[in-house]
């Protein structure tokens, strides 16, 4: 018998960023006793890097705007496959949350009479993003701690969690380790609430964390529930692009929001070749207006750099392949023209992009309120995942339930900035509402000891191979799906990847540690491959049958949108013989009175 620890709680929280936390405290609110358990240190979720702010329609800054335009422009961003329940709920629901932070202690930025201030950010028609300077993450964080960890929440920081357990067919735990010492932990729970964030670490560039390697995509997955959408993977169009020790770390929305602009080598603000008829251009002596909305109405100007984020990820891609790129392999981000406005420039961007500014000075030696910053595309985030209900959030999977990133359904094929950070807070809170709901209803469940006993020999068997290292294995994989499965698609590339991916599945299988189980990295990357190979499976293979380009998802060779497509969605699971499924399933009708705000959106 493997020797583990057991811990007992109604309801389970795997993952500490905003969903987590959130979902945490509504379940502890509900009277049920918690657990809450975070891959890294509690504090240091990937939420944390999340800088531009928040999307909710409070119009502080512009009295017309409303819950019914913030789910037009959602669907609109999403094109139109997102799950549309969940972008009424997050519409409706999300300028409460940001109230509810602020009553918590949130410190947002302010406008002139006190209220809580908001920023133009991409695809969002008005200005929605409260914020915290370009700090918000962290601001919801150090504010959802405060507020929740006194109300009786376990937290077992450092922990990671490797197996869902199962009582017939409802989740009745979780099997994991902690990270310093190696020792296993059983968690017993009525319901559990995945807030694992993202998979971005499958990828070569990426803004994300080291933490973010699909592991609750794959724990949903093994035990049995429906992965969708898998093909939509954001590549964030700014992030670092030199010097190479940074490549990949986001460089916020918010500098484009606050008046950054694009150029390519020969200093030409390219975003003015290629924009979509929603927008027209307006004169030529008065360039930093931008693009107008084909009403003409002024006070609805947008630049083409605050396009959505596939739009211009895509269009830098050209300039980079055509020629025009910075020295390093990316385009320039000036913010520093602004000099020629205000006399107060210096000043403003640091006030505004504290972090940005700290950023490029420390890790490139660049003062952005001096010259450009140097930027590309970045593997940011996965608009598909774990297939929930819209209001509860349970998965397939009775007693399981997702939240935040891990959790498909509200962005579509294509994600808006801003709106990640308020689709934590309103569906982290139900998650919890909802698992301690029932948890509440349902019987108790037991632990299949044999169960127990099949993870923990999972989970060692690296000590007892004779193969390579894990991170020769993590390199080629994530080499390979930069190359393959990255900002633009084919289908013969596709079908590499799919192949090359069975290869490296038998490579992992026989990948090895050395040494024990304390302060081993090794084995953690042993164990992280696992699930790197599940969502980078499911990402390609999604991709390989969704022949057309929508949202984040581009194909070469099928560059338009198919209609036919835009009412389908594709469904992962695992075979009874272990092997990943894919099946086509048509996507729920848009209610009428829906269909009607996102009719009189497109007019307006």
């Amino acid at each position: 018998m493997s020797d583990y620890q057991t811990h007992e709680h109604d309801v389970l929280v795997i993952g500490a960023g905003g969903a987590g936390l959130r979902a945490a405290i509504e379940a502890a609110k509900d009277g049920q006793s918690v657990g809450l358990v975070c891959k890294s240190l509690l504090g240091k979720a990937h939420t944390v890097m999340a800088e531009g702010g928040m999307a909710a329609a409070m119009a502080n800054v512009d009295d017309r705007d409303g819950w019914e335009t913030h789910f037009a422009d959602t669907m609109r961003g999403g094109q139109y496959v997102n799950n549309w329940r969940m972008a009424e709920l997050h519409a409706q629901e999300a300028p409460a949350r940001v109230r509810e932070l602020e009553a918590w202690g949130a410190v947002f930025d302010r406008t002139k009479d006190g209220r809580i201030l908001q920023r133009n950010f991409g695809g969002h028609r008005y200005p929605r993003l409260a914020h915290v300077g370009d700090r918000t993450g962290l601001e919801m964080i150090r504010t959802l701690q405060d507020h929740g960890i006194p109300q009786g929440i376990d937290v077992y920081m450092e922990h990671t969690v490797v197996d869902l357990l199962k009582d017939g067919d409802r989740v009745s735990g979780a099997f994991g380790y902690d990270r310093e010492k190696g020792r296993f932990r059983v968690f017993k729970a009525k319901a559990i609430v995945l807030a694992t964030g993202g998979i971005g670490r499958a990828y070569k560039v990426t803004s994300n964390s080291w933490e973010y390697t699909g592991d609750g995509h794959a724990l949903a997955y093994d035990a049995g529930a429906e992965l969708t959408d898998m093909a939509y993977v954001q590549f964030h169009p700014t992030g670092m692009v030199w010097p190479p020790s940074v490549a990949g770390i986001l460089v916020t929305e918010g500098v484009r929001g606050e008046g950054g602009i694009l150029k390519n080598n020969e200093g030409r603000r390219f975003m003015f070749d290629d924009v979509p008829d929603l927008y027209k251009h307006q004169t030529a002596s008065d360039p930093e207006e931008g693009w107008r909305y084909v009403t003409g109405d002024k006070s609805a100007c947008r630049p083409p750099e605050l396009l959505t984020r596939d739009h211009v990820a895509r269009c830098i891609v050209r300039e980079v392949k055509e020629g025009r790129g910075s020295p390093h392999g990316g385009v320039f981000l000036d913010i520093a023209w602004i000099r020629e406005k205000l006399s107060d420039s210096e000043a403003h961007i640091k006030k505004k992009l504290p972090s940005m500014y700290h950023q490029f000075k420390e890790l490139a030696g660049i003062d952005i309120t001096k010259e450009p910053m140097e930027v590309g595309p970045t593997v940011h985030y996965v608009m598909g995942g774990i297939f929930v209900d819209g209001d509860s959030q349970m998965s397939t999977v009775p007693g399981l339930f997702a939240a935040g990133e891990c959790a498909a359904g509200l962005h579509g094929a294509n994600r808006l900035g801003g709106n990640s950070l308020s689709d934590l807070v309103v569906f982290g809170k139900r998650a919890g509402e909802y698992a301690a709901k029932y948890a509440r209803e349902n019987g108790d469940v037991r632990v299949d000891e044999a169960e127990v006993e099949a993870a923990a020999a999972a989970a060692l068997a690296p000590f007892d191979r004779d193969g390579e290292s894990p991170y020769a294995v993590q390199g080629d994989l994530k080499e390979m799906m930069q190359e393959l499965v990255g900002i633009v698609r084919r289908q013969d590339e596709l079908e590499q990847a799919v192949e090359r991916l069975q290869e490296l599945k038998v490579r992992a299988a026989k990948t090895k540690c050395d040494v024990n189980r304390e302060y081993n990295p090794g084995w953690h990357t042993a164990l992280d491959l696992k699930n790197l190979l599940v969502v980078s499976e499911a990402i390609a293979r999604s991709a390989e049958v969704r022949k057309e380009s929508r949202g984040g998802h581009f194909r070469d060779d099928y560059p338009a949108k198919d209609e036919k497509f835009g009412k389908v969605r594709h469904v992962i699971t695992k075979g009874a013989d272990g092997s990943m499924q894919l099946e086509e399933r048509a996507l729920p009708a848009i209610p009428e009175p829906l269909k009607k705000i996102i009719e009189e959106n497109q007019k307006a």
